[in-house]
Parts: C-alpha cells; sequence; structure tokens
C-alpha cells in the first residue's frame, strides 16, 4: 500500500485530503503535535513541525507529503517559523525523495492584481505575512530548479464550508445569522469576494497529487467566479432562513481601535486590501486542464445552514 504524509493533521483540508487518498487505497500517516486517526487504516506519527528529527521520520517511506499545517496568526510567529517548517519539509523530502504538495494563500501575491489573481500573477506582497509566504515559496521553487525536489503549490481564495473553523464567512456571517445576530464585514460590503468551497479545495489537492502531468506548477484550486459581496451573501442568507439582518461593516478607523485591544484585528489590518477591493482568484487553469468545476456559491451557502 502506498504511503502519503500529512504534515498538519486534521485541520479542515487535511480532514478531506485524507478521505480522498483513502478512497484510492492509499494509507495516511497523520503528522501533528496530537494527530489522529481520518481513516481506521491511518498511521499517527506525534512531534512538532521545528523538529527537523520529527519530520524527517514523519516523511520516512512516503511518496507524497502534504504541507497542510497552519500556524497562529501572528506576524511575528510566520516569521520565525514558517521558514523553519518549509526548511525542515524540504530537506525530508529530499531525503526521503518524496514528493511535495504545498497548500497556500494568495498572501503574496501582488495586491495591485487582487481583482484578477491567476497562477501567472507576480509574487510582489505588500504585507509581513505576504513577505512570509513569498520567502518559504522561494525556498521551495529552489529545491524544484535545482531539480532536487519535485513538488507543486496548491492555492486556495478564503475558505468557507460546514462546520470550517478559522473561516472569516463562517464565523463573522453563517454562524452570527444562524444564532440570530446580523452579519459582520469587514471595509465594505459591495465589494466583489472569492470563497473557496473546503470540500472542492480538498478533493482537488488530493487529486492533483495523483494525477503525473500535475507537478513543478501552481494551481488555483476550483473558486466560483460568482465573487459575492457581502451584501449579496446576507441577502441569499436572509431568503433562506427567513431573516431580515442588515451587514454590518467595520470601516477602517474601527478596525483600527479594536486593533488596539484585539490582537486578530490588528493583525488583519495589512490585508485591508483583501476586503477593500474587487478580489477575484481565478480557477480556470484547473477547471480547463482536468474538468474540475467549483461548487455554485449558493449550493455551499445552503450545504453551510
Amino acid at each position: 500500500m502506498k504511503l502519503h504524509t500529512i504534515l498538519g493533521a486534521n485541520g479542515n483540508i487535511a480532514q478531506i485530503v485524507s478521505n480522498e487518498l483513502n478512497l484510492h487505497g492509499i494509507q495516511i500517516r497523520q503528522f501533528s503535535r496530537n494527530p489522529q486517526k481520518e481513516n481506521d487504516s491511518d498511521d499517527l506519527a506525534s512531534g512538532d513541525l521545528l523538529d527537523s528529527l520529527a519530520v524527517n521520520n514523519a516523511v520516512s517511506g512516503a511518496e507524497v507529503v502534504y504541507l497542510l499545517a497552519g500556524i497562529k496568526y501572528s506576524s511575528k510567529i510566520w516569521e520565525e517559523e514558517w521558514p523553519i517548517i518549509m526548511s525542515n519539509t524540504i530537506e525530508a523530502c529530499i531525503s526521503n525523495n518524496a514528493k511535495l504538495v504545498f497548500f497556500d494563500n494568495m498572501y503574496a501575491y501582488d495586491p495591485d492584481q487582487i481583482s484578477n489573481l491567476t497562477e501567472e500573477t507576480p509574487l510582489n506582497p505588500k504585507s509581513r505575512k505576504g513577505q512570509v509566504r513569498k520567502e518559504i515559496l522561494e525556498m521551495l521553487w529552489k529545491a524544484v530548479e535545482e531539480k532536487k525536489l519535485t513538488a507543486m503549490v496548491a492555492r486556495a481564495a478564503d475558505f468557507y464550508g460546514p462546520n470550517a473553523s478559522n473561516s472569516f464567512l463562517n464565523e463573522l456571517v453563517i454562524k452570527r445569522m444562524k444564532s440570530g445576530k446580523a452579519p459582520q464585514w469587514l471595509y465594505s460590503g459591495d465589494k466583489k469576494h472569492s470563497f473557496t468551497y473546503i470540500p472542492d479545495a480538498g478533493k482537488a489537492t488530493a487529486f492533483l497529487a495523483l494525477q503525473e502531468d500535475s507537478w513543478n506548477q501552481s494551481w488555483h484550486l476550483p473558486t466560483d467566479n460568482s465573487y459575492p459581496s457581502g451584501n449579496e451573501i446576507t441577502e441569499f442568507l436572509n431568503k433562506e432562513l427567513g431573516t431580515k439582518f442588515k451587514l454590518q461593516v467595520m470601516p477602517s478607523w474601527l478596525v483600527f481601535v479594536l486593533g488596539i485591544f484585539m490582537s486578530i484585528m490588528k493583525e488583519i489590518r495589512e490585508l485591508k486590501y483583501q476586503s477593500a477591493e474587487d478580489y477575484c482568484f481565478d480557477s480556470s487553469k484547473i477547471e480547463k486542464k482536468y474538468g474540475l468545476t467549483p461548487t455554485p456559491f449558493k449550493e455551499g451557502l445552503k450545504a453551510c445552514i
């Protein structure tokens, strides 16, 4: 039985990837500080991604490795830890002749291009978190260019989906409206916004890893191109839930003030462009190449409620 290792087990995407690979008869090694089985045949390996020996042991014997980890949402911690995590992962993959799938976001892209993000959009970040993502991507592609590593980058927009954790759409809109509270948004309720459905992202990531011709390139995972605004989402959910809520939009000055008292609000200020401008994430490459299409956004929202 083939073995694939997931670094950063049991998260939103890792759960879907694990289930998909299991359907193809692949054994999964789940690696994190406290890993849990997603399938009966899973192997568990406990450890820290900052520990190079633990990462190497987790990768040993695997044909494919998935770096699906998330760490605390702090620029300082990202700057300290992500380069170590990526270095440990790359070295482990090279030492064990394993392929690497890195699950990425869009932070490293040029903010001036956010209205039309494709795999060809330049990496030119203006934020601290974006600079970190660019740095670790350069580490990965350098290893590929030197022919030491076979890898791919699977990239998604903002997440949403049933029971999603760390999704602002789920937390600020869907959950609030379901519990009888007004939905909240940042900066502007009229700008277009991209959302990737978690089941689509996980299934497409597993699919790409099983193809022969998908490697050594970047892929945007299937994302509906309706690009709904906060107001449009609120209107749709009001109809579905039989409510009459109005979207509460936090202006720049309020986000700034809240950032003085709330670390998460301070951390998101540098990414204002993602909500204050039209944010359109194009996934036509994977759709044309493999016929993988996204779940229609309204259908995904219905699944969430």
